[in-house]
């Protein structure tokens, strides 16, 4: 896994995606797995991130991509405090 301090120039090329609202970054140690969650303003723009991101993967050297998409409810986001609203 990438420390914050090794993957500064991933994320700041990852903040000048056209379309990104933001990024969580997730990772979990134990199981050597990283992510995140992505808001896109439109998902044609997060197709496009996924298709060079998953190509930049590979040349890291992971094999396994998963991605999928949703939409956000912005009625129930209301009620939790959702940024999206």
């Amino acid at each position: 896994l990438a420390a914050a301090a090794t993957a500064g120039g991933l994320a700041a090329d990852i903040a000048a995606e056209p379309g990104l609202l933001w990024k969580i970054w997730t990772e979990n140690r134990d199981e050597g797995v990283a992510g995140g969650w992505y808001v896109f303003a439109e998902r044609a723009q997060a197709e496009a991130y996924l298709a060079k991101h998953s190509q930049r993967l590979r040349a890291f050297g992971v094999e396994s991509v998963r991605a999928r998409y949703f939409g956000a409810n912005a009625a129930l986001g209301a009620l939790t405090r959702s940024p999206l609203v």
